[in-house]
């Protein structure tokens, strides 16, 4: 699989508080990242690094092949995107003009491109209407369009739909899936929202205390969060010949407990069992979702 980008041992320490721990991380080149964390767990921290905001105090990163000793680093960081914490933008300018000036720091001689990022972030019809006037969904998608001057590969979004009304919500989502979808473009989303989060990330990376928990893939977690009914009995090896015979999908959990992924008849499988011996302790339903995974995985404190 090819990364845009990986981090190896990558530690970040301020005095006695390392926001970075021995972290790693592989987001696949086509992806919707979605890094998921507390507050204060890291994921901002990793966003400045690899923007070259902050260096970190040991362990490196690779963005697009090339690492961050090397001097190319530079060269790489310009297929980057990015929003850190807040939207860089002038409030007393238009949204035209905010472009005008990104565009200037990109050193990019022409404007050509601007009325069609206006467009394409649903700008276009704001004429003379400063950004200070904007409503908050209409900030981030100026912040958006502004990250995407210069044609980026690579889009690092940091908490893009905190403070956004059911609206700016669906405003945002559609228009991450639209980059992703129409212009390739791989997107990091951090965020600690995750039923949004939810809706859009086809990979995962889950943040705690400066270290990476887990990395997984939405096909994965999905496989990980299947409705299923859990079934506690005196002996799963006979649950398991049982649920052979009836032929249902299932998953011996120990010697008492079995997750059944089907529509169970409770009646026919409790006879079935009765007739092997066999008691039914409890039955429960579960339905794992993003949020619950996540609590599991990092505690609940």
């Amino acid at each position: 699989m090819e990364y845009v980008l990986t981090a190896n041992a990558l530690c970040k320490q301020y005095k006695h508080f390392k926001a970075l721990n021995n972290f790693s991380m592989h987001v696949p080149k086509g992806a919707i990242y979605g890094f998921v964390g507390r507050n204060g767990a890291g994921k901002t921290t990793l966003i400045r690094l690899v923007c070259g905001l902050q260096y970190a105090t040991s362990g490196d990163y690779t963005l697009y092949g090339v690492n961050s000793a090397q001097k190319e680093i530079t060269t790489s960081r310009r297929r980057i995107g990015a929003i850190v914490e807040n939207p860089s933008i002038y409030l007393n300018m238009t949204a035209k003009e905010n472009l005008r000036a990104q565009y200037r720091v990109l050193g990019l001689p022409s404007r050509d491109g601007i009325a069609e990022l206006l467009e394409l972030v649903g700008l276009e019809n704001t004429g003379s209407k400063k950004a200070k006037d904007f409503s908050l969904g209409m900030r981030q998608r100026l912040g958006i369009a502004i990250a995407l001057a210069g044609d980026p590969d690579f889009l690092l979004l940091d908490e893009p739909i905190n403070g956004l009304d059911p609206q700016g919500i669906i405003e945002i989502r559609e228009l991450i899936l639209k980059l992703n979808r129409e212009r390739q473009i791989t997107v990091l989303i951090s965020s600690h929202i995750l039923d949004e989060l939810s809706r859009l990330a086809t990979h995962y990376g889950f943040i705690d205390n400066g270290r990476m928990v887990k990395e997984i893939s939405a096909q994965e977690l999905e496989a990980a969060c299947r409705k299923c009914v859990r079934l506690e009995v005196s002996d799963s090896r006979i649950l398991a010949r049982v649920l052979d015979e009836l032929r249902m999908e299932y998953t011996v959990l120990s010697d008492t407990q079995a997750d059944v992924f089907a529509k169970i008849n409770i009646t026919e499988l409790v006879l079935a069992l009765a007739k092997q011996n066999c008691s039914v302790l409890s039955i429960q339903e579960k339905d794992e979702s993003l949020e619950s995974y996540y609590i599991n995985l990092v505690g609940a404190n």
